[in-house]
């Protein structure tokens, strides 16, 4: 039995610089993970299987639709003949949530199942077909991401950062986010990102920064504007902004001890969002099962 982590994903910005003639957007965004998520663990078996659990496993499918055995038949079909595994899924993260869950549960499954049954993982052409934001999940390096995902530049160790995850408990499909958006050419980031050092470095950058996407999403799920200002408001809150296509949102702190205590209040305050204190995560520190 081999288990890995599935990190959450977070869009620390999200720029919309275009709209294709097939449909897609084309993006600018930058990317990091923490540690807080998911969890895939493969045990070999004569058969494909999956089994889900954990505090979001309702209306989480055991079958096919899941971007976990999609992973597991793409790596499957380059061997050619029939292999197994039983997989199980921990599901400590909100679906459709804009914190890339299913994508690093599917990136997961591909890096265990590659070991188990001794081949390499698709190339980047392969894994955009599982989905946009796997490439980007398959590293825990600080990414860029442009074009509709497909252009990646891993830049190294992501900064030490120190958040507050909030989602209400309301998902907002990604599509119905990007139909109701009504300026789709917006300015990209440089081109040449800045040497940026310290946490304060990095907030102070990353407030001139955006997510396009946050306005389509408020009109959608008026609840996701609430979490944004009361994170805004919160004393000690650099930068509040949402992630993704929402509905999970972000605020960034200069202490661990700052996020803790901000972790705190809402989780009392607020008993039906899903709150969570989460650092940055390099994809080299251990992350427990119990504190995920």
């Amino acid at each position: 039995m081999t288990e890995r982590f599935a990190a959450a994903k977070l869009n620390l910005c999200l720029h919309v610089t275009g709209h294709r003639s097939d449909g897609y957007h084309e993006l600018d965004s930058l990317v990091v993970h923490v540690d807080q998520g998911d969890w895939i663990i493969v045990e070999p078996a004569d058969d494909l299987s999956l089994s889900v659990s954990g505090a979001f496993c309702e209306g989480i499918p055991a079958d096919g639709r899941n971007l976990v055995l999609k992973a597991a038949h793409l790596l499957a079909k380059q061997i050619g003949e029939p292999v197994g595994a039983k997989i199980s899924l921990i599901k400590n993260l909100p679906s459709a949530a804009g914190i890339g869950g299913g994508s690093s549960d599917a990136a997961a499954t591909l890096h265990l199942l590659s070991s188990l049954w001794n081949i390499a993982v698709p190339d980047l052409d392969g894994l955009s077909k599982l989905g946009a934001d796997v490439p980007v999940s398959m590293s825990a390096e600080l990414s860029r991401m442009e074009g509709i995902g497909e252009r990646l530049t891993h830049l190294g160790d992501p900064p030490v950062l120190n958040f507050l995850l909030i989602n209400p408990g309301v998902d907002l499909p990604t599509p119905k986010v990007f139909a109701a958006l009504t300026e789709k050419f917006n300015a990209p980031m440089p081109k040449e990102l800045p040497e940026l050092h310290s946490s304060e470095d990095w907030i102070d950058w990353l407030i001139m920064q955006r997510n396009d996407l946050e306005a389509p999403a408020i009109d959608l799920r008026p609840i996701v504007g609430e979490v944004l200002s009361a994170l805004r408001d919160w004393p000690s809150a650099k930068l509040a902004r949402m992630s993704g296509s929402g509905a999970t949102c972000f605020a960034l702190f200069s202490s661990w001890a700052d996020a803790q205590e901000a972790e705190a209040h809402f989780a009392k305050t607020q008993p039906n969002w899903w709150v969570r204190a989460a650092r940055t995560w390099n994809g080299k520190d251990q992350v427990s099962r119990s504190t995920t």
